[in-house]
């Protein structure tokens, strides 16, 4: 049976850490200026040098050294695009700045998953349920059993399969994520509603294979082969770097997940939506560039407590986060990238067999004690 870790904390300590951590954001948000936005404008500036070097390099592709530069400066262009900019764009985190250029109702992504189905999937259902079965489509992605509250089915089985094919074309899951397959498999879901949101996300296969697979290559003339699979292999990299970072957030070691009911998460208090978030997250340790690569997601926990905050900022609060999950004895999910990956696909190998036969007694959200009591 797992510890409640959070059985020590009472009402007031709830408030007191909503409290705490609300007076961070506050302060945060009153110091962004024109440092914040002039790191915004460098990365756009510095994502945009590389995309047009690594596809100038591509049109001499046909020989090896150039191909393999321009794959590489490629990839660095797009896992810039598309985690510390779209991502973080699309969550409002530079929406203070007023610029409609860099507004998360403006941009449009490198990658085939619509703004508008991802904006919905992850922003409101994923940062608004983390980590509560049955109502955060991440916790497996709808494929893969990661707890063992999850029930077990011979379709698991093969899910480490699953996972790295997942990896590779990560993009194609996330633009099936607001789908919500689990309805559509039970037939609950509004046929129109879907075909509308496959209708969108066609459009945005089209237009990215369009300039992707055919445009550039095109332009690159002789080189047309040897920059179609450089841009291929570009698109992989960024969707198994990506899918690596996310996972390594949300399912590695300890990280929690929580069954509670819909009605109780509508009684959630601040402070306990803020526990919720501290325990069902990980961070990955690393130095600034490899925090710049990440989208500072390697501060996932920073991430889901402020995730409309400018990413830039998050390794500023992450140790008086880490003070205050100390102060009020609560475990912050911390590791190497090593680590977390080995721990994330242990639990994937794991789980894809039945069992175990003991699984953690709900509820395991973060709930005051007068609220359990009651």
């Amino acid at each position: 049976m797992t510890t409640n870790v959070t059985e020590h904390l009472t009402p007031s300590d709830y408030a007191a850490i909503a409290r705490e951590l609300d007076a961070i954001r506050d302060e945060i948000s009153a110091d962004l200026g024109d440092h914040d936005a002039d790191y915004i404008h460098r990365i756009i500036r510095w994502q945009r040098g590389l995309e047009i070097g690594g596809r100038a390099l591509l049109m001499a592709s046909v020989l090896p050294p150039a191909w393999v530069a321009g794959t590489a400066t490629l990839s660095v262009a797009k896992i810039l695009e598309n985690m510390e900019i779209g991502h973080n764009v699309m969550h409002g985190q530079w929406d203070w700045m007023r610029d409609p250029k860099i507004h998360s109702t403006t941009w449009e992504w490198d990658n085939v998953s619509p703004a508008e189905q991802w904006k919905h999937s992850h922003n409101f259902v994923h940062h608004t349920f983390t980590n509560v079965l049955g109502m955060d489509h991440d916790v497996g992605y709808g494929i893969l059993r990661v707890r063992a509250e999850q029930p077990w089915h011979p379709a698991n089985l093969p899910q480490p399969v699953y996972n790295a094919l997942l990896a590779m074309f990560f993009e194609y899951g996330v633009a099936l994520h607001d789908l919500d397959l689990e309805k559509i498999r039970k037939g609950t879901a509004d046929p129109e509603v879907t075909k509308e949101k496959l209708r969108q996300i066609g459009r945005k296969i089209r237009r990215q294979w369009g300039k992707d697979y055919i445009a550039f290559p095109l332009l690159s003339g002789p080189q047309f082969l040897s920059t179609l699979s450089a841009n291929f292999s570009a698109n992989i990299i960024r969707n198994v770097w990506a899918h690596m970072i996310i996972f390594c957030g949300h399912f590695p070691g300890d990280v929690d997940v929580f069954e509670v009911t819909e009605d109780r998460l509508e009684g959630e208090s601040k402070g306990e939506w803020y526990v919720r978030q501290l325990l069902g997250s990980a961070n990955i340790t690393g130095g600034k560039l490899f925090h710049i690569m990440t989208g500072n997601l390697s501060h996932q926990i920073e991430h889901h407590l402020f995730p409309d905050l400018p990413s830039n900022r998050y390794a500023e609060i992450a140790p008086r986060v880490r003070a205050l999950c100390e102060k009020y004895d609560l475990p912050y999910h911390t590791g190497p990238l090593a680590k977390q990956v080995t721990s994330t696909w242990k639990k994937i190998f794991r789980y894809a067999l039945p069992g175990p036969k003991t699984v953690p007694v709900p509820p395991r959200a973060p709930l005051a004690k007068e609220a359990v009591a009651a």
